[in-house]
């Protein structure tokens, strides 16, 4: 049987419009970092689209954290093993929360799409969800950086010369 990757899209905001095949995008920057990174197995993640007021109380709630951000990710693994759904078998990754108000906004702010935004913040979720951090920044955080576009440059979103970090 071949692995399954379920990602599971909830749009629970009215703030901005999501444009058709931002669903579709998010769902193959979850599979690409799947392949990348050579996940065994089948997958399943749950990716909500937040505005910022959601993400702020979510940020506080859960990191202590009293502003809003762009994405969270809530890993429900740890070590690379994971709860197992017992219906389909499939390993459950965790949920990514992105506020799609902060997208638009940094979109607008880094000079690049909203498309590669969303595909940006998904694949840096994925990247949290296998057990990747960058908040010791150092050597670590380069290698994530590094991840991050190759994934992106692999789905035909590459960094343009108008983006700056």
């Amino acid at each position: 049987m071949k692995d399954k990757i379920k990602v599971i899209i909830s749009d629970d905001q009215k703030e901005v419009k999501i444009p058709t095949g931002t669903r579709m995008l998010v769902r193959r920057c979850c599979n690409a970092v799947l392949k990348n990174e050579k996940f065994e197995g089948s997958a399943e993640i749950s990716v909500r689209f937040v505005n910022n007021d959601e993400i702020h109380r979510l940020n506080k709630e859960f990191r202590n954290v009293d502003s809003a951000t762009d994405v969270l990710s809530f890993p429900l693994g740890e070590n690379g093993v994971y709860d197992v759904n017992q219906e389909t078998g499939a390993k459950m990754l965790g949920d990514i929360v992105i506020s799609v108000e902060r997208a638009y906004e940094q979109s607008k702010e880094y000079g690049h799409s909203f498309q590669r935004e969303m595909a940006f913040l998904t694949v840096h979720s994925m990247l949290h969800l296998l057990g990747y951090d960058h908040v010791n920044g150092g050597l670590e955080a380069v290698h994530m950086r590094e991840k991050e576009e190759l994934v992106l440059t692999q789905i035909g979103l590459p960094r343009s010369n108008s983006y700056t970090d």
